[in-house]
């Protein structure tokens, strides 16, 4: 892959999900990017500051542009997070493997999210909904700390008429009518077919294996079970070798992989 200095693009929009998550509208100050997939990253550099790795969280917004969903947890995260309409920040891409659509294709679509792990699984959930009659069934299970860390609170209200959707907390606050526990309890509850059934997953890898055991457990085939994994993605184009995580460069050949490629990776915890 060609290493490309970062595009100029324009913030379009800045709306928070949380106290420390905003999703940031970008368009093309000049050329654009070529298109994304669900589950492909980007580079985003905040001028003077260093640059970063998020994955899209929507492949066209309000205004037509590509959506990135950032938590400040350090200097690059946190500039990006106090980004507004107008401020302008590089942008390369689109990097990575994204979720593979079309092996899901006629299965029962089943898509499990942890925090701010719903990110990268938005695109799916928007291209499942817009071409619902290429799937079977569609379940929707979302899990976060606390009621006020659940993102996208509004859309996800949105995707009860098309999707089942559970949402779950480990800690409820006041007012909280809803499931309270890890998200691995929400998978107790369905009715899975689980010979025509694919998963995509992501969150904190605990909560990614643990959500993988479990729907094998249910008899998915483990090449069924998507997950995507996160480690310090520092060139994006497998050359530095950061990301590793054992014979896998997670830029190049992730950050979605089947479970059955990962399962005894995730076990070992120095990778």
């Amino acid at each position: 892959m060609t290493v490309t200095p970062p595009l100029p693009y324009r913030v379009a929009d800045s709306r928070a999900e949380t106290a420390d998550t905003r999703s940031i509208e970008l368009i093309p100050a000049g050329r654009a990017l070529s298109a994304f997939s669900p589950g492909q990253f980007a580079m985003i550099y905040a001028f003077g500051v260093g640059e970063v790795p998020v994955s899209a969280s929507a492949l066209r917004g309000r205004h037509g542009g590509l959506v990135h969903t950032v938590r400040a947890v350090g200097a690059v995260s946190g500039a990006l997070y106090r980004l507004r309409a107008g401020d302008t920040v590089g942008l390369s891409g689109p990097y990575g493997i994204g979720w593979d659509l079309d092996a899901a294709a006629g299965h029962d679509m089943l898509v499990i999210a942890g925090g701010i792990g719903l990110a990268p699984l938005r695109p799916v959930v928007h291209a499942v909904i817009d071409s619902r009659a290429a799937y079977g069934r569609f379940a929707v299970l979302v899990g976060a700390r606390t009621p006020a860390d659940l993102v996208y609170r509004d859309e996800i209200e949105s995707w009860h008429v098309p999707a089942r959707v559970e949402v779950t907390v480990d800690r409820p606050g006041p007012g909280w009518q809803g499931a309270v526990g890890v998200v691995t309890t929400l998978i107790d509850h369905l009715d899975l077919r689980p010979e025509r059934t694919c998963a995509f997953v992501c969150g904190p890898e605990a909560m990614m294996r643990h959500t993988a055991r479990a729907l094998v457990a249910r008899g998915l085939l483990a090449q069924r079970v998507q997950v995507s994994l996160e480690r310090n993605m520092h060139c994006a184009t497998g050359h530095c070798g950061h990301c590793q995580l054992g014979p896998l460069l997670l830029c190049r050949d992730g950050p979605v992989v089947g479970y059955d490629r990962v399962a005894q990776l995730l076990l070992v915890r120095e990778l």
